[in-house]
């Protein structure tokens, strides 16, 4: 089973300093029909204004993925990690039993970027941060995996995978899912269809009791995909 969320369907948060598109219930956006998906719990694509962002504040017992779409958000934490992240670099951060950090666009330019929160099935372990660019590959990558699971991806305390798809127009890619796991699609760019249902740029779609995932790009695209317990 295949559920679309549109686009335009998602809870939008205006600050002045920040546009915030939210796939779930989030901050002042409360929807009971949409509380997560399985592990995963927050999918935000945010534009940030120059010379703005979000100033210090905490987070525990949290895996919190960012990939950032267009431009350099510097990030700092009470870990001690001091980082500029750019565009198409992810960061991963496992907040644990506690972690104060700030993101700010430093630029003259708007920063944007997806923020995804996935609750991990560990609690209160030791706070980590970890931050990557992955060399932009055609079809299906691993970006996160779990702890072990995949030397080349970012560690996560979760029985969870995110994959960066990337495709050309009129390309198909194919996964054969495991009994009993749930995915989740978000597109980021382009046009897709999942299974025979269209997609846009935005789009998301929640993925249960389904045996095979089949993408066929319409133009050129790009999503993740999560596949999660």
């Amino acid at each position: 089973m295949i559920t679309l969320r549109p686009s335009a369907q998602r809870g939008q948060g205006q600050f002045g300093w920040l546009h915030a598109r939210y796939s779930f219930s989030f901050s002042s956006y409360y929807d009971p029909k949409h509380m997560g998906h399985s592990a995963l719990r927050v999918i935000n694509q945010d534009t940030v204004q120059a010379r703005r962002g979000f100033g210090q504040h905490g987070h525990d017992n949290m895996e919190i993925l960012t990939y950032v779409l267009h431009g350099t958000l510097s990030h700092r934490d009470t870990l001690g990690n001091i980082a500029d992240i750019q565009a198409g670099e992810f960061q991963l951060m496992s907040a644990g039993t506690g972690v104060e950090h700030s993101e700010m666009n430093r630029g003259d330019e708007p920063v944007e970027l997806l923020q995804i929160w996935i609750q991990p099935n560990v609690r209160n372990l030791t706070p980590r941060y970890a931050q990557k660019y992955f060399p932009r590959t055609p079809g299906l990558q691993c970006i996160v995996a779990a702890d072990g699971m995949d030397a080349d991806a970012l560690p996560i305390r979760q029985d969870a995978r995110v994959y960066r798809g990337i495709m050309s127009a009129d390309e198909t890619l194919s996964l054969p899912l495991e009994n009993q796991r749930k995915g989740w699609l978000q597109l980021i760019s382009g046009q897709i269809r999942l299974n025979g249902q269209p997609l846009m740029a935005g789009d998301g779609a929640a993925i249960a009791d389904e045996s095979t995932l089949i993408w066929h790009a319409e133009a050129d695209s790009e999503f993740l995909y999560f596949d999660l317990p």
